[in-house]
C-alpha cells in the first residue's frame, strides 16, 4: 500500500517532464484548428512502443508500475492498461488555452471496479480509470507562503508543478456528476463521470466541458492548460484493474 508520502509525490511529480510540444510543426503562427487529437492512439503503427508524444510517469516511492501498451480492440488501436497493487500513468505535457479550446473527448472501457475504491478516503483513492488535466502555476493565485512553496519546487525540478488539477474518473461507487476534493489534496477536484459496475467492458464516449468544470470546482475561470494523463492505478486499494483507453481530443465550440 503506498505511503501519504508517496501518494503526495505522486501528484507533485505529474508534470515535472521535459516539454513536449503538442501543435505540429507544420502549424503556421497564428492557425486555430477547431479540434486537437492529443492521443491519437488509433492511428499508432507500431504496437511495441508507447504512443507517439506520451511519457510513462512514475512515482519513486511506489514500487510497482501499472502497464500500458498499445493493442488491437476491435480493429481499432487503443491504450490498454493493467493495474496490480501497482500505480504509474502516461502522460503527455503541452499548454493550451481551455477558453479557446473548452470541450475534451475521449471513450474509455474498463474490466471492472473496486471493492475498496472510495472517493473520500486516502486508503480508496484507486480508479480503474481517469484522465488527469492539469493547469499551470499562477503566482496571481496564491498566497505569499504558498508562492514560497511553488518556488522551493521550481528549485528542486527546475519548473514549477500545476497549480490544480481536475481528475475525470470512473469511481467504484461515488455518485456519477459528484464533485470533490481529492482526499490527499484539495488542489486537485475529483469529478465522477462514470461510476459502478454497470458498464464494465463496455466503450463509453464521454464529453466535458473543462471550463464549465472548473469554474463548478475551484469557483472561478481555469488557467493555462499544462498536460493531460491516463492513468490506472490500485496502489491504496491493492486490488486489480484492466482499462482501456481511446482517442482523446480537445476542440472549440465552434
Amino acid at each position: 500500500m503506498t505511503t501519504d508520502k508517496g501518494k503526495q509525490k505522486k501528484l507533485l511529480s505529474l508534470f515535472i517532464i521535459p516539454a513536449i510540444s503538442l501543435l505540429p510543426a507544420t502549424l503556421a503562427a497564428g492557425d486555430s484548428p477547431e479540434s486537437i487529437v492529443v492521443g491519437n492512439f488509433s492511428q499508432a503503427q507500431d504496437l511495441s512502443s508507447l504512443p507517439e508524444g506520451w511519457q510513462p510517469l512514475t512515482f519513486k516511492d511506489i514500487a510497482s508500475h501499472t502497464t500500458y501498451r498499445l493493442v488491437q480492440d476491435h480493429g481499432t488501436t487503443v491504450v490498454e492498461a493493467v493495474s496490480h497493487a501497482s500505480s504509474s500513468g502516461l502522460t503527455r505535457k503541452f499548454p493550451i488555452n481551455p477558453l479557446e479550446y473548452p470541450l475534451i473527448s475521449w471513450k474509455w472501457k474498463v474490466a471492472n471496479t473496486y471493492e475498496k475504491g472510495d472517493v473520500s478516503k486516502k486508503a480508496g483513492d484507486d480508479y480503474p480509470a481517469r484522465i488527469y488535466i492539469t493547469f499551470a502555476y499562477d503566482a496571481g493565485k496564491v498566497g505569499l507562503w504558498e508562492q514560497l512553496k511553488f518556488n522551493t519546487v521550481k528549485l528542486l525540478y527546475g519548473e514549477y508543478p500545476p497549480i490544480s488539477a481536475i481528475n475525470y474518473i470512473w469511481a467504484s461507487k461515488a455518485p456519477q456528476g459528484l464533485i470533490t476534493p481529492n482526499p490527499f489534496t484539495d488542489r486537485v477536484k475529483m469529478i465522477v463521470i462514470e461510476s459502478g459496475s454497470d458498464k464494465l467492458n463496455q466503450w463509453m464516449a464521454e464529453k466535458r466541458d473543462i471550463v464549465a468544470d472548473y469554474r463548478q470546482a475551484f469557483g472561478e475561470d481555469p488557467p493555462t492548460i499544462s498536460g493531460i494523463a491516463i492513468m490506472t492505478d490500485s496502489d491504496n486499494t491493492g486490488e486489480n484493474a484492466t482499462a482501456w483507453y481511446g482517442d482523446i481530443t480537445f476542440s472549440s465550440k465552434q
